[in-house]
């Protein structure tokens, strides 16, 4: 299925998936608006996108104009734990091709085409919060607010927009395939869980959680750091009883990189989660929202950011939205005093 939009009475465009042949097209839409600074530089190896198309680790949507150019491009790739869940982003239309609805028509081509295509049990987005413009885009194509991300972008990157301050960013999901699972509640986050869980069909049962002790196995994480955000993210692969040390290891080498955000994706799938949340929590780790399917199973997003976050600066375009943020604050007030 490809999408056809008439720009002029001489030029039409046509949106469809991907092809090797797109690749170097690829690389010359970027450079014309943004020179070599893309942080994603995939965009400019046209090898590298075509293996990465090739292993379904990034399936682009372009947008070719009749005259022989790649005038846009969108993706879904992998950045989540497990490969059946991707992110959508890196979207781009040529400056002067902007006013013709092709950025819009390409997010519809991966939300109905692409993810259900190459079989995403879920595509998710962070929409940022200094305006409410990419909120509303995710939300017209089935996407739904589960998580905020408190302070997850630094403010430089949009100070041409005028924003000053870190910027947060809103987690949405459209579920594609839906899985009965159960998931298991901390009491402090218990009833934010269910208000996320009731607008959202994903499957999943909510239970509270045991006071039972971590598993047997030893602790396992794999930790990433991006330097230009000043982020780390952290997932828990495994929890044993010897989390706290392990743990402590891996937090003290993000703070020793300079990080400012760190995040923590735990499983719900763990009866015994209350005890790793209570025990974040006295180190000042708050609540985030859920991340549907993260592990196969739904995560926890748990943070921690080194100053005070800019609350001031999250714009939030819907009461779901807002109700998920009120849960975060209260949890890092309740964290921070």
């Amino acid at each position: 299925m490809s999408i056809i939009l008439d720009i002029s009475g001489d030029e039409h465009i046509t949106i469809d998936t991907f092809q090797p042949g797109d690749a170097p097209g690829v690389g010359d839409l970027f450079r014309k608006v943004y020179g070599e600074d893309y942080p994603v530089k995939l965009v400019y190896d046209p090898e590298g996108l075509v293996k990465a198309f090739e292993k379904h680790e990034n399936i682009p949507g372009v947008a070719r104009s009749s005259k022989g150019t790649v005038v846009g491009y969108v993706s879904i790739f992998r950045s989540a734990p497990v490969e059946t869940v991707y992110e959508g982003g890196q979207g781009l239309v040529l400056v002067d091709y902007r006013k013709h609805g092709i950025l819009r028509e390409l997010i519809r081509y991966y939300s109905e085409v692409l993810a259900p295509a190459y079989g995403a049990d879920a595509v998710f987005g962070e929409a940022v919060c200094n305006h409410v413009y990419s909120q509303k885009a995710w939300a017209m194509h089935g996407a739904i607010e589960t998580a905020l991300e408190v302070d997850l972008m630094p403010g430089a990157v949009y100070a041409k927009e005028g924003t000053t301050g870190r910027v947060a960013t809103l987690h949405m999901t459209r579920m594609y395939r839906p899985m009965e699972h159960t998931v298991y509640a901390p009491r402090q986050y218990k009833e934010a869980m269910r208000f996320i869980y009731d607008g959202f069909t994903s499957g999943a049962r909510v239970a509270k959680a045991t006071d039972e002790s971590a598993a047997g196995e030893p602790t396992s994480i794999e930790s990433s750091h991006f330097e230009f955000a000043h982020v780390t993210r952290m997932t828990v692969r495994q929890a044993g009883q010897d989390f706290p040390a392990v743990f402590e290891e891996y937090e003290r080498d993000a703070l020793d990189k300079g990080m400012v955000v760190i995040q923590v994706w735990l499983k719900l799938s763990w009866p015994f989660i209350a005890g790793l949340t209570d025990w974040l929590s006295g180190k000042g780790y708050f609540f985030g929202g859920i991340l549907p399917r993260w592990f196969g199973e739904d995560g926890l997003l748990m943070q921690k950011v080194a100053v005070r976050p800019n609350w001031e600066g999250i714009m939030l375009y819907s009461d779901r939205a807002e109700r998920i943020l009120a849960a975060v604050r209260e949890d890092w007030q309740r964290v921070t005093t």
